[in-house]
């Protein structure tokens, strides 16, 4: 199959946007759910990573931007709908909310206008619950119910990477199952985006700014990103997430007449090829060599 084709599938992309895919996938779902207020949410998070929103300042982090937003929900509705191939029933409510906690799950690395940070990196490490403050926030002035932001507290904080969801507050089988799948949809997004390994300098810069990081360097960090797959990110998609992300192949499947989970084919074919330059480069200008793609601006 012809990779353009590929890329174009994966990426979900209409005019520079999923927001098609994404309600035609909620609507199959759901018939029921709310598509306005989706669209609704759409435009706004696009608003508040732009600047072009009143409340926010524009985005000025290269790695969590709305690119990666887009594709978590991307992700997450994929999800959803391979669950519901799969006979996997989740309300329209929960559905809603599981969008909801992708568009926002990393708005807390925004800046408010007038705030007095330099920079989102200075949030980074607390940016989950500065993302659920901004959700409650959003569900407020939209009138919508506070049982909506106390289930949407729970699911944003699953994608927190030490996270354990057995110590969270109770929630219901349900929600438990939305936040799987947005935990899952997080790590699926980041790790096959076909700009990934271009992407991970970015991602050291802002972790080193925001005082979390623990690499020496760029190099040093791609260096361990293989065993990050192998020790965390995938030890959280098969134990923590309970293999969830085994519904983008049901999604791909039943969508396109796939029978692959191309997430996990991209993440597979990302990790090869970074092992295959590590081995070769010793610096970072090295692997510049073999890393020409440039990540689309948002």
């Amino acid at each position: 199959m012809d990779n353009k084709y590929l890329s174009y599938i994966f990426e979900g992309m209409q005019d520079g946007t999923p927001l098609d895919e994404i309600l035609l996938l909620a609507e199959n779902i759901s018939p029921s759910i709310n598509l306005k207020l989706i669209e609704e949410v759409h435009h706004d998070l696009a608003a508040f990573f732009s600047g072009s929103h009143p409340d926010f300042q524009k985005n000025n982090l290269p790695y969590h931007n709305l690119r990666h937003t887009q594709m978590v929900v991307l992700a997450t509705i994929r999800l959803f709908h391979g669950l519901h191939c799969n006979g996997i029933l989740v309300s329209a409510d929960m559905l809603r909310n599981g969008l909801l906690a992708a568009y926002f799950h990393d708005t807390g690395m925004l800046l408010e206008e007038g705030d007095p940070a330099a920079s989102g990196t200075q949030y980074i490490a607390s940016h989950e619950a500065r993302s659920i403050l901004f959700l409650k926030n959003y569900v407020t002035e939209k009138g919508l119910g506070d049982d909506i932001a106390r289930d949407c507290a729970i699911i944003i904080n699953y994608t927190r990477l030490n996270s354990d969801p057995a110590t969270f507050d109770y929630h219901t089988h349900e929600v438990q199952i939305v936040g799987q799948v947005v935990g899952s949809a997080d790590i699926l997004a980041q790790m096959a985006d076909r700009y990934y390994l271009e992407c991970l300098p970015l991602l050291y810069n802002e972790q080193e700014a925001g005082g979390i990081n623990h690499h020496r360097s760029a190099l040093e960090l791609m260096e361990h990103t293989a065993n990050f797959y192998q020790n965390v990110a995938l030890k959280r998609l098969l134990t923590t997430f309970s293999n969830t992300s085994t519904a983008m192949r049901t999604h791909f499947r039943e969508r396109y007449n796939i029978d692959r989970n191309l997430y996990i084919d991209n993440i597979d074919k990302n990790i090869a090829y970074l092992r295959k330059i590590i081995a070769k480069c010793e610096d970072i200008e090295c692997l510049d060599k073999y890393l020409k793609r440039h990540p689309p601006t948002t």
